[in-house]
């Protein structure tokens, strides 16, 4: 019998060594800055064209290579970084595995060029699919440029399953992010479509996280510092009032290097515990710097997930690290009983005088007007629903408050479809009306009909009407409303690439959003049925569902849109309803589609039978 057993081709090995390391454009991106810190750079210029596709170009400033190193680093293994394996315990580096440029070069076309500082010429090298096509004197600054080309052309496969280039673009942002928050000592240009995209000069941490997200953040950030003999902590937090409802700017550094751990998360959550809502997440830059031999880098291809000898200490002295920020800067309960407050009064500037408090009196003000407080809007004027509401129940009798039907046989289905037991029936085809309806824990709303009681969620049952509504917007004629508009949105510049890829979407839906540059967008108009809500809030929730979903078809995209805003702006559970409101709700849920769940799978309601009522109160 023959053997079975050979070695793969280096081809075949490194592609397959590709698929761990080279996931995405993003991924060759972020392999190739790393090189450039390790190599010395101060000056960084990353070039992108079609998202990454066609080209990734990384030009630094940094150390070079000779002419025999050109060509060893595409060796797989190959690294300087390493000799013995006793320098795995004391990794100051970013790479380290040798693996990363001869995995791109096995699926991509790559143009080398590098010379050194005491070198005359340069070198050239020109790799495709890690055959070696070229490799030549060439005369180049010094410094190292390395454009990747045509990635995954020889896997079609792998390029097929590349999403939109503006999540893709927005991956190799990211990527970016990471490495110029950890190094604002040096100068970063970005360029997309031969447009300078970002243009970071040499600063302080404070100056590049303003520079990379918005001047608004220079008063949102509140300085960390801890100095322990097992780790140091610096960076900054974001000041609670400024805490996101989507998971946004939030990043972690140990020794130089990116990181994800969810546990240090927990930790920086648990220092903001009942200052934030706990739908928020509070914003940070956080720095640890601690003995290499303490953390193990070498766990994941990618490397941006370690491990400590010591996770619980760092975990205490993380939470008291951000508690002790928060307290310093008044943002927690602090009792000074040295100082009155009530003489604490500012001395008076050069030239400027006292003036005398004036009173103004309204002779209109009445005290017993009672002024008519805001309640979500939950309007009930479409003619057309009205019609179809009737057409579906094919039922005669009224509604509470209302000259229309309710649900008769169909009802009845439905409810068959919620409950397993054979005697679960309704029958709402008597001659007397529904008794009015009303409200339990602020949160249910409960209808008495023949033969049983209806409880509905008033909350989920809001959610099925809205998201219903703003999915037929594009199919009728509906209102606008801009009584509270317009209102500014403002969105890091990642966030604002997904936001311009979604304007259409958001049109077909009934929001007219329009970008008003650097990263600004102008919400001018809204469903009028939707009623008031914290939109920048909810539009974040929007962006955060279509980065979890990454769906492909626009249709999709509109109903994730849906039902993220459905889901903010619906009526919450222990919010007391008018009448009318109930009326509103109860009448609009038997006109959707689907009205027994709500856009997220839950039931909006459930029936009580008088029987199975009856069989409760039975010895």
């Amino acid at each position: 019998m023959p053997d079975i057993i050979r070695m793969l081709p280096e081809s075949v090995s490194n592609q397959i060594a590709a698929g761990e390391v080279v996931q995405r454009p993003a991924s060759v991106a972020k392999e190739l800055l790393e090189n450039t810190i390790d190599a010395g750079a101060t000056e960084i210029k990353l070039i992108i064209k079609d998202a990454g596709r066609t080209l990734i170009q990384v030009i630094d400033n940094g150390c070079g290579m000779s002419e025999r190193d050109a060509r060893m680093c595409f060796e797989r293994h190959a690294t300087s970084k390493l000799q013995t394996a006793n320098d795995l315990l004391s990794i100051r580096t970013l790479g380290f595995r040798g693996e990363a440029l001869a995995s791109i070069a096995s699926v991509a076309q790559v143009d080398l060029r590098t010379k050194k500082t005491d070198d005359e010429i340069g070198t050239q090298l020109i790799i495709e699919g890690t055959e070696v096509k070229s490799h030549n004197p060439v005369s180049t600054s010094t410094g190292t440029s390395v454009q990747v080309k045509n990635l995954f052309y020889n896997v079609p496969a792998r390029r097929n399953f590349l999403k939109s280039n503006t999540s893709e673009l927005k991956y190799i942002l990211d990527e970016f992010f990471r490495i110029a928050l950890v190094h604002p000592d040096i100068a970063f240009t970005v360029y997309n479509q031969d447009k300078v995209m970002f243009q970071l000069p040499s600063a302080n941490l404070r100056q590049r996280i303003v520079a990379i997200f918005g001047t608004n953040y220079n008063q949102k950030l509140i300085p960390v510092q801890q100095q322990t003999g097992m780790v140091n902590i610096s960076g900054f937090i974001g000041k609670p009032e400024f805490a996101r409802k989507k998971r946004g700017e939030q990043y972690f550094f140990a020794n130089g290097r990116f990181i994800r751990n969810p546990y240090l998360h927990h930790a920086v959550e648990a220092g903001f515990m009942e200052l934030i809502p706990k739908d928020s997440y509070p914003t940070y830059f956080l720095y640890l710097e601690l003995d290499p031999s303490n953390i193990d880098v070498n766990i994941h291809p990618t490397k941006t997930e370690i491990n400590f000898t010591d996770s619980k200490s760092i975990y205490a002295i993380l939470q008291a690290a951000v508690r002790q920020a928060l307290g310093k800067y008044n943002l927690t309960t602090v009792l000074d009983f040295e100082q009155e407050q009530s003489m604490d009064i500012p001395p008076l500037k050069p030239g400027q005088t006292i003036r005398q408090p004036q009173i103004t009196v309204n002779p209109d003000f009445n005290p017993f007007e009672k002024k008519q407080e805001f309640q979500p809007s939950l309007r009930f004027e479409n003619q057309d629903k009205n019609s179809r509401l009737a057409s579906w129940s094919g039922g005669s009798q009224a509604l509470p408050g209302q000259a229309g039907t309710i649900p008769s046989l169909p009802l009845a289905e439905l409810i068959e479809k919620l409950g397993d037991e054979k005697n679960l029936s309704l029958n709402l085809e008597s001659e007397s009306p529904p008794l009015p309806l009303f409200q339990i824990a602020n949160s249910y709303i409960v209808a008495e009909t023949s033969k049983s009681l209806m409880f509905i969620d008033q909350q989920s049952a809001h959610e099925r009407i809205l998201y219903e509504e703003m999915l037929e917007y594009s199919k009728e004629e509906h209102t606008v409303s801009s009584g509270i508009l317009p209102v500014s949105l403002w969105f890091s510049a990642d966030d604002a690439l997904l936001m311009n890829d979604l304007l259409s979407d958001f049109l077909a839906l009934g929001f007219d959003i329009s970008e008003f540059g650097n990263n600004d967008f102008v919400l001018q108009s809204i469903p009028a049925d939707l009623g008031h809500t914290d939109f920048h809030g909810a539009v974040e929730k929007v962006l955060e569902a279509i980065k979890n979903d990454h769906p492909g078809k626009s249709v999709a995209k509109q109903q994730i849109i849906a039902k993220s805003m459905a889901r903010s702006a619906a009526v919450k559970r222990g919010k007391p309803l008018k009448k009318e409101e109930m009326e509103s709700i109860y009448q609009k849920l038997f006109a959707c589609k689907m009205p027994e769940i709500s856009p997220n799978g839950k039931p909006t309601l459930f029936v009580l039978s008088f029987d199975e009522l009856l069989k409760k109160f039975k010895p």
